[in-house]
């Protein structure tokens, strides 16, 4: 099993931890963005579901 040679600073440890919450708080954020927006109306973009895919096949 691979074992690494040194030990990580806790500054790194830190700093890959907050990107990678920080992806997740992006992530977050359009999701919001997309269902407030769904919900006014003002989206022309719907996730397609699976009754839509099979009536156009």
């Amino acid at each position: 099993m691979a074992v690494p040679k040194k030990k990580t600073s806790k500054s790194k440890r830190d700093k890959r931890k907050a990107t990678w919450k920080h992806k997740a708080v992006v992530e977050a954020q359009k999701a919001l963005s997309l269902g407030k927006s769904i919900l006014s109306g003002r989206s022309k973009f719907v996730y397609p579901t699976k009754e839509e895919d099979e009536a156009e096949e």
